[in-house]
């Protein structure tokens, strides 16, 4: 959107990133106000939510003559059929003509599939204006810390770069924080590691599909600091086991339906191998043969029948410090 031109009654914005979504929301409204939209009403919604004060806050008059910007964030995604509905009968209403009367801002996560098919979707990604914010990998955010810093004069080598990346992984908004604490504690120009390490907190945090990327990739030392993690969250055992096997199984699968004559491309179609899943299995395939995968698998019964209370020949006690062993088996293992 250019920054003077009349902005559309309608704007999407998608992002799996919290922090980028509120800065895209930021962004928008500043531009609205100043072209008359301070009135702002924000609405968090849910499949089992009231829709009416929406309508209302559309339709009301304001006393000074300030026009409504009207935000609704769908945390989920999934605005139930009721809202589904609401959504649509919006969308008819506003349309895509540029903004006179009232503005309607949408927040979303980055929708699936399953939401893309529905008519509420459909009709608002056809009238609103689409903005999608960038997610930060764990590659690329080194890179975004350094372009953060710049924006307030100031830089780090790249071994601080790296060290502060570690200890804000999987928490962008908090990793933000302490950019902005960087720059209230020192000087614009060049900080040195050893004060970034002083000012930084460990604010890292991960979920299980951080840790099927690093068991994928064969990241060891970022697989056991994942693991650790997630056991200080207090994250379920038996969620930690499937996001380290998942793909194993689905590898597992595949090698036996090729062995039992299927062809290979429509074994990956009938086990649904799509996208990342794809990638996944196909990167394993290249590392483990059928009797590493098989192993493996054992290993990981093994540990559910430990978190089940039961005894295994041959294995630690502590289901966390077997899940580790597991986690460096896959990471480090190599075709034979």
């Amino acid at each position: 959107m250019k920054q003077n031109a009349p902005l559309p009654a309608l704007i999407l914005i998608e992002g799996a990133e919290t922090l980028m979504v509120l800065e895209a929301a930021d962004a928008v409204r500043a531009q609205a106000r100043e072209q008359g939209f301070v009135e702002r009403h924000a609405f968090v919604m849910d499949a089992r939510s009231d829709w009416q004060p929406v309508f209302n806050n559309m339709n009301a008059n304001s006393l000074f003559g300030d026009k409504p910007l009207i935000e609704i964030t769908l945390p989920t995604g999934k605005p139930g059929r009721i809202g589904g509905q609401a959504i649509e009968s919006i969308v008819k209403t506003i349309g895509s003509a540029p903004a006179h009367d009232v503005m309607i801002v949408f927040k979303l996560p980055v929708s699936d599939r399953q939401t893309q098919n529905t008519a509420w979707y459909k009709a608002l990604r056809a009238q609103a204006h689409f903005v999608a914010c960038p997610s930060i990998g764990r590659r690329q955010l080194p890179d975004w810390i350094a372009q953060r810093l710049g924006q307030q004069q100031q830089n780090i080598d790249a071994e601080g770069l790296a060290w502060m990346a570690e200890h804000v992984e999987g928490n962008l908004l908090a990793a933000h924080q302490e950019i902005l604490k960087l720059g209230l504690l020192y000087p614009e120009g060049h900080i040195d590691t050893a004060a970034v390490q002083n000012a930084v907190m460990n604010v890292t945090r991960f979920d299980i599909n951080d840790l099927r990327e690093a068991t994928v990739q064969g990241d060891s030392a970022r697989l056991l600091r994942i693991l650790n993690g997630l056991k200080a969250e207090g994250q379920a055992l038996p969620l930690v086991v499937w996001a380290l096997t998942d793909d194993l199984i689905q590898l597992d699968a595949l090698l036996q339906s090729v062995e039992n004559g299927t062809p290979r491309d429509q074994a990956v179609r009938n086990l649904r191998l799509f996208g990342i899943r794809q990638q996944n299995v196909f990167t394993l395939e290249r590392r483990l043969n059928a009797q590493q995968v098989s192993r493996l698998l054992e290993h990981a019964h093994e540990i559910d029948r430990l978190i089940k209370g039961f005894a295994t020949h041959g294995r630690l006690n502590d289901a966390w410090a077997e899940l580790e062993r597991l986690g460096l088996r896959i990471s480090q293992s190599r075709k034979r």
